[in-house]
């Protein structure tokens, strides 16, 4: 009796590690994902927001290989007398409509009235820019880029961007503490069985 007992003993032993094994994997994947969405949610909104950038997606391959399509652009306000040539800022094409560009400044130099403008050229254009870029068409120069996120971006509006936030950012919160809850159900002590009087 005993030398059968031993091997299925063995195999519910191991079965019991397998499960704990697969358990401790499943949760260290799952907290990965969530810091993953948590960084990515903090890198394209939330920084922004208290730091007063603006996110823009890259949406032509005029700044490749660095800065592809579907990269996201963080931007902080900057004044015009500190940007330098190499700098990647974004900038109105017309002074007043919503159209920006992303471009890196190539070039510095003055109207005949005085008034500070910048040359700006895509990483993989040929040539400059044609028009010189004036201060009251800058938004701002590159703080951080995001790759691949500026995707987002495009599929879902503003209002179905702020939506999602919220619904990840909750669905974060609710996951983390059920394994916190699940953890502390597993390892409360339990209550020691009283043993019955004959």
């Amino acid at each position: 009796m005993t030398t059968q007992l031993a091997p299925a003993a063995a195999s519910i032993a191991t079965s019991r590690r397998v499960r704990s094994n697969l358990r401790v994997v499943g949760s260290a994947l799952g907290w990965l994902v969530s810091g993953l969405l948590f960084l990515v949610i903090c890198a394209s909104v939330l920084v922004p927001r208290v730091a007063g950038a603006t996110p823009y997606t890259i949406l032509t391959g005029s700044m490749t290989p660095k800065y592809p399509p579907g990269t996201l652009m963080v931007v902080r306000p900057v004044d015009l007398d500190r940007v330098e040539v190499g700098d990647v800022i974004t900038y109105q094409v017309e002074s007043g409509e919503p159209t920006v560009v992303t471009h890196r400044v190539v070039g510095v130099g003055y109207r005949a009235d005085g008034e500070r403008v910048l040359t700006t050229q895509g990483d993989a254009n040929k040539t400059p820019d044609a028009k010189p870029v004036r201060a009251v068409q800058v938004r701002g120069e590159l703080w951080y880029a995001v790759p691949w996120v500026g995707h987002l971006g495009v599929l879902f509006s503003p209002d179905q961007r702020q939506r999602l936030t919220y619904l990840v950012a909750g669905g974060l919160f609710a996951y983390a503490a059920g394994i916190v809850v699940s953890g502390w159900l597993r390892n409360r002590p339990r209550p020691k069985a009283r043993r019955r009087m004959p």
